[in-house]
This record gives structure tokens, sequence and C-alpha cells, in this order.
């Protein structure tokens, strides 16, 4: 365990002790732990030859829907092999002793609910649901397991997986839900994310803007790192175990 997780400083543990909101945003660090590749990490193998563009918007699902289906298909077995770690845990536990608690996450491989997390907001979807390419207002379903992507029960249009490719807005009931606690909560950590993709990278901001004690758990500095009350350079997984031991002594 790092220097920096032995020294939690105990301004931070009495501001978590009497904060009565708590927002946690959680990106692709906290999954990497787990051994789940990054978005990017997983161009790998036979898809090293794509771009992630090429697999990942509307557009190539449109013109070779077949691909982009097998390649989801591929990340939906690497992520299933994963277990949440203690970080994902810890924040289950966090959960249970605050007043309130919302758990907002970039990530799409579930494994927050895995762990016992409930109601996750989240923001680029969930790679274990479909929906309807067409949008038709078929209700979205689990991640089917056929080699092509199948049809929409209501209106026949392909499936698709159910996450937010590049160049489609987030869904705004993730919007409203996360921009909502971020202007109410005492206190908002980041956690394994790096602050850059918008417009989550925005939520610390105005989680402090209203009032809240900014925290970041990140062993790499990001576009928040100078801007956070509090700062400690670590794996999720290492901190907030210790977080959680601070707050019950």
């Amino acid at each position: 365990m790092s220097e920096a997780v032995l020294d939690v400083p105990q301004g931070l543990i009495e501001a978590l002790r009497n904060a009565r909101h708590v927002v946690a945003l959680t990106g692709s660090g906290i999954s990497a732990e787990s051994g789940v590749p990054t978005f990017r990490d997983a161009q790998s193998g036979l898809w090293a030859q794509y771009e992630p563009t090429e697999l990942a918007t509307p557009e190539a699902f449109e013109a070779d829907p077949k691909l982009v289906w097998s390649w989801y298909q591929w990340r939906r077995e690497l992520v299933a092999a994963a277990q949440p770690n203690a970080g994902h845990r810890a924040l289950v536990e966090l959960a249970g002793r605050v007043p309130r608690f919302d758990l907002l996450t970039q990530n799409v491989d579930g494994l927050h609910q895995r762990a016992g997390s409930c109601d996750v907001v989240e923001y680029h979807g969930n790679l274990f649901r479909d929906f309807c390419s067409a949008r038709c207002g078929a209700p979205d379903s689990i991640a089917s397991a056929a080699t092509e992507p199948p049809p929409c029960p209501r209106c026949s249009a392909l499936l698709r997986p159910g996450v937010v490719w590049f160049g489609e807005a987030i869904p705004s009931i993730a919007v409203d839900l996360a921009n909502a606690a971020c202007a109410e909560c005492a206190l908002f950590l980041s956690i394994g994310t790096s602050s850059l993709v918008w417009p989550a990278a925005g939520l610390a901001t105005l989680a402090a803007a209203n009032g809240a004690v900014v925290v970041e758990v990140n062993p790499h500095e990001t576009g928040i790192s100078d801007r956070a009350q509090y700062r400690l350079a670590a794996n999720a997984g290492a901190v907030l175990p210790k977080l959680i031991d601070l707050l019950l002594r």
C-alpha cells in the first residue's frame, strides 16, 4: 500500500464523516483494477487494425452492423470474466454509511451493480443491454448472445449495444440526475477518471461551485488535480477501503 494511502488527511475523514450527501463519479481506472481493458486497450489482437471510431459510431454500425456487433460481443466476453474489486465493494459500504449517496459512472461494465450498488447513474450506458437502433421506443433488453445483431421485436430494425457511441449525446436522464446530485452534494469523490471526457468532466466543477468538498482518488494527475481539496494518489482498491476503515473509527 502506498504512503499516500496510509497518510489520509484527518480533515478528509472529518469531511466525509460530516457529509450528509456524497456523490462518487467513477471512471475506467476503477475497472482497470479488475482487469477490464480500457476502451482503447480493447483495440488489440484481431481488432488492432481498427480505429475506435470505426467500431463505435452510429455510422459504423449502419455500414457494417455485423462487424461492430462482433467487436462488442468480444468486449462483453472480456468484461464478463472480470470481478468487482475492493474499490467497488467499498463504495457499496460507503453508501450505507452516509445519509444520501449517489453513484455516477462513466463505465459500461456493470461491475458496480455486481458489487451490490443500487441506482447507479450510467453516463455512457451499459455493455450488457441492447436497444433498438431505430429508437422506436421498444424497452431495452438484456444483451443478446447472438452472433449477429438481432431484430427489434417491435419494429424489426437491428438491436445494438446499449452504450453511448462517439457523436451521440449522453442520455438526458443521466445528465439531469448527475447535475442535480452534484448541485446538492456536500462531498464529491472523483475516482479513477481522467476528468477529460465531457460532460462528465464538468461534474467536479459543478459540485465545487455549489460548495462541495472535492476529493480525487487517482494514481495519475488529471484535469481536476490542482482544484481538488484532497488528492489521494493511489488506486481505488487501496484508498477506498482505507477511507471506510478510518470513517468507522
